[in-house]
């Protein structure tokens, strides 16, 4: 694990130190939320807009998913670790070679009875027909078709209370617009673990089903 420079200092710092380190902290701290919006998201029509709630038209993605036994927070690491693992090169294309494929946002988990699916999204222009075949067999490549999903966007930590009040809200939500949807929610988080609680975009995602628009 690597360790930061300003907690690596052989001597106690010195007042000028201390200046330094603090600076180069709080310069840390504020561009996270710049290299978070350098990671790409999948594609949307944006169909409607009540903040915190958005109903969005996707396209057919492609995934690497894999599914994991364990609580949230467990499953939410080791299933992390496995499709980091795919995209980062354990993984091999038609020549026999591995390839690193970009990092994209949200990390998706899904309850699936007594277990948890985790999956990223793939890169625009990355299909089932030119991406590299995981070597983990416990990571898969799916093709999810074009699905109206609703959402509603929070900050701070995914604890169990949160993510269960902000289902429910998005859940009276839609009754709200007379919409009828699947009881299937998603846990949507964009940011990478170093940004704090305040700064993070969560969202649950709920799929819509078939439908005129509202």
């Amino acid at each position: 694990m690597p360790v930061w420079p300003w907690v690596c200092l052989c001597k106690p710092p010195t007042r000028m130190k201390s200046k330094l380190l603090l600076c180069a902290f709080l310069s840390f701290v504020w561009t996270l939320p710049a290299m978070a919006q350098k990671v790409s998201e999948p594609p949307f029509t944006l169909v409607k807009s009540e903040p915190p709630f958005e109903l969005r038209d996707y396209g057919v993605l492609t995934v690497a998913e894999t599914t994991i036994e364990g609580d949230f927070d467990v499953a939410g690491s080791l299933g992390f670790r496995r499709v980091a693992g795919y995209i980062f090169g354990k993984n091999q294309n038609v020549s026999g070679a591995s390839e690193k494929i970009s990092m994209t946002a949200p990390v998706t988990m899904e309850a699936q009875q007594q277990q948890w699916r985790l999956h990223f999204v793939m890169p625009q222009g990355m299909t089932l027909g030119n991406l590299p075949k995981p070597i983990d067999s416990s990571v898969q490549l799916r093709e999810m078709p074009p699905q109206r999903m609703a959402s509603v966007r929070f900050s701070g930590l995914t604890t169990a209370a949160s993510i269960q009040r902000h289902t429910q809200m998005l859940k009276d939500w839609l009754t709200q617009q007379q919409l009828a949807f699947e009881d299937k929610p998603q846990v949507a988080r964009y940011n990478d673990p170093f940004t704090l609680p305040w700064n993070r975009r969560n969202e649950i995602l709920i799929p819509v089903k078939a439908g005129p628009p509202p």
